[in-house]
């Protein structure tokens, strides 16, 4: 049997027997957007209140917070627009994965954004402060090393980027 132990808007502590995790309630998903242009990723640098400082990240957002049954490529497609100020001119589902699964319930589904064009300056929707940054492919084990020298937090999708290059 499963108790809820609190719920927000957002988030949801459950409690099963005795394991206690997070989950996102009311079905809202997430979308982890890979997007490359040209030979260079987009990436995102944002403040999170859970780490106490800025996190490097692909761009990413919720599914379904704000427009009940939201379809996955529109919310991916709308919140790589608004984060780094590229449009995709297409959105591909590389499938659906589990970020803590010791700890949530949470999933995302990761996309490819292709035909990017730059349509704005980005930066998020008034209430975050996002820095965009474009990095070429190659120079990214050294930009991510430069970010954590910084003290910069390092989201672990991030890994999909290094897999290559710390083996």
């Amino acid at each position: 049997m499963t108790e809820t132990m609190w719920e927000g808007r957002f988030l949801a502590i459950r409690k099963s027997g005795t394991w206690e995790y997070a989950e996102r309630p009311h079905g809202i998903d997430a979308a982890v957007i890979l997007a490359i242009d040209d030979g260079h990723v987009l990436l995102v640098e944002q403040y999170r209140v859970p780490l106490g400082r800025a996190c490097l990240e692909l761009p990413a957002g919720l599914i379904g917070d704000e427009i009940a049954g939201e379809a996955m490529a529109v919310a991916a497609a709308r919140e790589l627009e608004e984060e780094t100020g590229y449009r995709a001119g297409r959105i591909d589902s590389l499938g659906v994965f589990h970020s803590s699964p010791g700890m949530t319930s949470e999933c995302f589904t990761l996309v490819r954004a292709s035909g990017l064009e730059r349509v704005s300056d980005g930066g998020g929707d008034g209430t975050e402060n996002i820095t965009v940054h474009r990095v070429a492919l190659a120079d990214v084990p050294a930009f991510v090393a430069a970010k954590r020298a910084e003290g910069v937090a390092i989201d672990t999708k991030i890994l999909l980027l290094l897999a290559g290059t710390i083996l």
